[in-house]
């Protein structure tokens, strides 16, 4: 099976108030260097592979430029991060190539460079059409700047577009996102991400949610019922429109599911490179299934030459990952896929927990399938600790 390849890009030109990811604003004295160690990184990945103890594919129909912001960096520097994985790996000519953008961020001269390096794909990090709330929490773009930006890429001949909107930003309304979701339909794009605001510790936001304060206008923040019923009124409409939902949070045209992010869910080898960059091969081991590693998610420990938090994966962790990564699809887990894998007791030990999640209203069966309700799609992260691996070892 081909590898995907992640690619993390953390630099951003603003850090926007509900990001918890391991990205922020940093001087572009750091942008080459830190290129030329993700290039390194990409060089050295069989002898990386080797000591982590996995199996590596040389041929990959999949990558994926995320951050962050890539588009910040400078053309040179993309091209040099390209034209490194193609010497190191065998790149499908129909491979998926997904660069993830900012709206405002894509000028002519940078898209000339993403076609040079062979984008045929663009997630544009929207989350919002409507301007006072995309001001709220950071965003640099309007409305106007989003379309413009399609029809740059369409003229370019990129039409594989992805769409990210976030349900539960401060100012949100019924009416603001029912606002947002047709605009969206009314671009054409063949996909879209629709994620709820996530509130912890690890955003500005989150955490000003968390202690009850105003910051950030944090007092502005839809109701958690609130951002559900958002989330559940965008799944409709962009299901009667011919998108309909394949995953918890994405959405596509016939033929257009992102093939990269459904190797995360189906369990397909991946290979990830950069900050707080996450990686599974299949284990050189018989006796463990996978290894999944990762590396630092701060900057100066990764430039620094940190070493990957490694986890062997075991039989029965790799069983209950199938079942709660493939719960994630709408089409839900194949039984008999299951049972071709793991064996048929595998399905046996899962029918106590299958049974009380039925009852529950989370999951149904049908026929050969289970799969989430709507409802489970809400409550989603607690079927999935119903199927958490608890015997991982980290080293």
């Amino acid at each position: 099976m081909p590898l995907g390849i992640y690619i993390s890009v953390p630099f951003c030109r603003t850090k926007c108030s509900y990001c918890n990811f391991a990205s922020d604003v940093f001087s572009r004295a750091v942008f080459q260097r830190y290129v030329d160690r993700v290039c390194a990184d990409i060089e050295n990945a069989p002898r990386v592979a080797a000591e982590i103890g996995g199996q590596m594919e040389r041929s990959v129909d999949s990558i994926y430029l995320g951050g962050g912001t890539p588009t910040v960096l400078e053309a040179p520097q993309l091209e040099l991060i390209f034209a490194t994985v193609r010497s190191q790996f065998d790149v499908s000519a129909e491979a998926e190539i997904t660069v993830e953008c900012a709206p405002g961020t894509l000028t002519p001269g940078t898209l000339a460079t993403l076609l040079r390096c062979g984008v045929n794909r663009v997630s544009l990090g929207v989350q919002s059409f409507v301007d006072q709330e995309a001001a709220a929490v950071g965003r640099l773009h309007s409305r106007v700047t989003v379309l413009d930006d399609i029809a740059l890429l369409r003229t370019a001949g990129i039409s594989n577009i992805n769409i990210d909107l976030i349900s539960g930003l401060p100012h949100q309304t019924a009416e603001s996102w029912e606002f947002s979701t047709a605009e969206t339909i009314a671009t054409g794009v063949p996909h879209v991400s629709v994620y709820m605001l996530e509130v912890d510790e690890e955003s500005r936001l989150g955490r000003e949610l968390l202690a009850g304060g105003t910051r950030y206008h944090a007092h502005f923040v839809p109701n958690e019922e609130a951002t559900a019923d958002f989330y559940l009124v965008a799944a409709d409409r962009l299901g009667a429109a011919g998108i309909p939902q394949y995953e918890i949070s994405n959405f596509a045209r016939r033929g257009f599911e992102s093939r990269h992010n459904l190797k995360y869910w189906t369990r397909q080898s991946y290979f990830g490179f950069g900050v707080d960059a996450h990686s599974m091969l299949i284990s050189a081991d018989p006796h463990i299934d996978a290894v999944r590693f990762a590396s630092s998610e701060s900057l100066e420990q990764y430039m620094g030459g940190s070493n990957f938090l490694r986890t062997a994966v075991s039989h029965q962790s790799a069983l209950e990952e199938f079942f709660f990564l493939g719960l994630r699809l709408t089409r839900g887990v194949r039984l008999r896929d299951m049972s071709a894998k793991f064996g048929e007791e595998a399905i046996q030990d899962a029918r106590i927990a299958i049974d009380e999640l039925v009852e529950q209203g989370l999951i149904e069966q049908r026929e050969d399938f289970v799969c989430l309700t709507s409802r489970g799609r809400l409550l989603s992260n607690e079927v999935f600790e119903r199927f958490l691996a608890a015997d991982k070892v980290a080293h």
